[in-house]
């Protein structure tokens, strides 16, 4: 069965800016950008430089002081960077909370694709990092959304959950949804027409080629990086490949050797 493909407009940012008070500087300035159903975008910069407050304001979750963004979709699912614990719920009462709140969606299909079986009965704040992200997932997915918005998704997940996201953000892409994700590890950077934004200084940019990992710990705090050769043995390189990649490391097949 074919998913169904839904009719998005354009979603379209003019000359956004943002402060947090009235006498601060710009976080965000002067930000133009389209995001075009079926577009799968990777936010990158450095620590500060204004990623999550962008993704805020793409979520709706705050205002542009100047500027308007028009066009976003009637459903977004935000999947913050830290998944606020502090809460009185379990893992299944949260979700069924949720799901009340996004119209009867269905959670439970996520959390077995995500296998968090054994988490269900978890209070919330008993999670660790990476399983309180994956119910910040789950909550963002359920219903189904026209924009999905992830602030580093990769962070601390298991490696069947890394493996496993780049195709859930092809597969809203692919029902005509939006995805954009703050990430520095690189994880959906094998994904076919990505599209590159970057945050300096306050303004949005966008570039045609993989920018630099500015923030993995293969570069340090100095941004420098080097090339390692491994062998591999060729049955096991899909399966490297795509744990090296996980991690935020550029990874390629070079050459097969006897």
């Amino acid at each position: 069965m074919r998913p169904e493909i839904y009719r998005y407009s354009t979603m379209r940012l003019s000359k956004v800016s943002f402060r947090y008070r009235r006498r601060d500087s710009f976080v965000i300035e002067d930000a133009d950008a389209h995001l075009a159903p079926g577009d799968v975008i990777e936010l990158t910069g450095v620590n500060g430089a204004g990623k999550s407050t962008l993704l805020r304001l793409l979520a709706g979750l705050a205002r542009p002081t100047t500027g308007t963004i028009a066009d976003r979709p009637a459903v977004v699912g935000f999947a913050p960077d830290r998944f606020p614990t502090d809460q009185a719920f379990t893992v299944t009462a949260y979700l069924r909370h949720m799901s009340r709140v996004r119209g009867h969606a269905r959670w439970e299909p996520w959390t077995e694709r995500l296998n968090m079986g054994h988490l269900l009965a978890t209070p919330l704040s008993d999670l660790s990092k990476g399983s309180a992200h994956k119910v910040g997932l789950v909550q963002a997915l359920m219903a189904e959304p026209g924009l999905l918005i992830l602030d580093e998704p990769f962070a601390g997940l298991d490696t069947d959950t890394r493996v496993t996201l780049p195709s859930i953000a092809t597969e809203v892409a692919g029902r005509g949804g939006i995805v954009i994700a703050s990430d520095h590890q690189g994880g959906l950077r094998g994904l076919p027409g990505l599209r590159h934004w970057t945050v300096l200084d306050g303004h949005l940019k966008e570039s045609t080629t993989n920018p630099p990992q500015l923030e993995t710990a293969a570069a340090g705090t100095t941004g420098l990086t080097s090339t390692v050769a491994v062998t591999v043995p060729i049955g096991d390189l899909p399966d490297f490949l795509t744990r090296m990649r996980a991690e935020g490391y550029r990874a390629s097949e070079v050459e097969e050797t006897g």
